[in-house]
């Protein structure tokens, strides 16, 4: 058993790693400010043997009393309408929280897991992505708040573990989706299902032909655990290599939700990437594993959380 610290555990992602760690027999201390990340994620958690949680900022001075086996770094917004609504904040917490959090390791010896981001590579001049792929970013774009803090963050990991000595893991997550997705987290999967849903018009941006790749939320975390348990220190991209475009995915989502919701055609934001697909080989290579939730299937129980949640 290993006493584990998630920050960012009240989030989307960082709920269902407490719950498969928890499982495991494994302490958790989750921490959150619960800018984005939610109560109702980990409630079910509170009162349960091992589960510890704390409301705190990453950003100001990090302590855990006692023993800390692995620090899992995963607060952070993660959606553009959360970053672009708060791009301090953001950059605060790829920056200052990331330092804390690497502090906190170093301090207690124990390992470090970054969550980074396929935003890292922008908009991709390569395709699909590998990990050695250094990216094409706009650092003074809007998105650049998000795209630049997570890039830092790397940087700092890969600075400790080289000066410090910090055993560190480094995962690159392309598009995840699942339970505990908020509804109006502005997110492409949670947008569609919401609208569809609702009755409302499926909101495309561009012609639709832009592509992205879809992870569903359990094969996500199964991946995380595997690079978490490995011997290798990253980057490491985790993600579901199934590249769909956005028309497809809007048809998807009319076939799940039973709903004909007209498809409404919108200007492209700003520095939206045209294309977005991981090279998985090297975490397969490294542990075997690969997605296995088809996207239907994964929609179909997305929008069956998501059609609770609002009602």
């Amino acid at each position: 058993m290993s006493r584990i610290v998630i920050t960012g555990g009240a989030g989307f992602l960082g709920s269902h790693l407490c719950d498969a760690l928890l499982a495991d027999d494994h302490e958790i201390v989750a921490i959150d400010n619960l800018v984005t990340g939610r109560v109702g994620n980990i409630e079910h958690l509170v009162g349960t043997d091992n589960f510890q949680f704390v409301r705190q900022d990453v950003t100001d001075y990090l302590w855990v009393p006692g023993d800390v086996d692995i620090v899992l770094h995963f607060a952070s917004p993660a959606s553009p309408i959360d970053y672009l609504e708060i791009p301090i904040q953001t950059l605060k917490v790829g920056s200052l929280g990331t330092h804390n959090a690497l502090g906190l390791a170093k301090d207690k010896g124990a390992r470090f897991f970054l969550a980074s981001t396929s935003e890292v590579y922008g908009d991709p001049e390569v395709h699909p992505q590998t990990e050695g792929y250094w990216g094409n970013v706009n650092p003074v774009g809007v998105r650049g708040c998000y795209d630049e803090a997570k890039r830092f963050a790397e940087a700092m990991t890969m600075a400790y573990h080289r000066v410090h000595g910090v055993d560190i893991r480094i995962a690159r997550i392309f598009n995840t989706y699942g339970p505990r997705m908020r509804p109006n987290d502005g997110r492409v999967v949670s947008t569609f299902l919401t609208q569809s849903l609702s009755s409302k018009p499926i909101t495309v941006f561009g012609d639709g032909t832009q592509t992205r790749s879809f992870c569903y939320v359990d094969d996500l975390i199964e991946g995380i655990l595997a690079l978490l348990w490995s011997d290798h220190a990253g980057p490491v991209n985790v993600g579901n290599p199934a590249e769909h475009t956005m028309l497809e995915l809007a048809e998807v989502v009319q076939q799940v939700t039973h709903r004909d919701s007209p498809i409404d055609y919108q200007g492209l934001p700003v520095d939206d990437p045209t294309r977005r697909r991981p090279d998985i080989s090297l975490l397969t290579s490294i542990s075997g594993w690969t997605p296995s939730t088809g996207l239907v299937e994964g929609l179909t129980t997305t929008a069956q959380w998501l059609e609770a949640e609002m009602d």
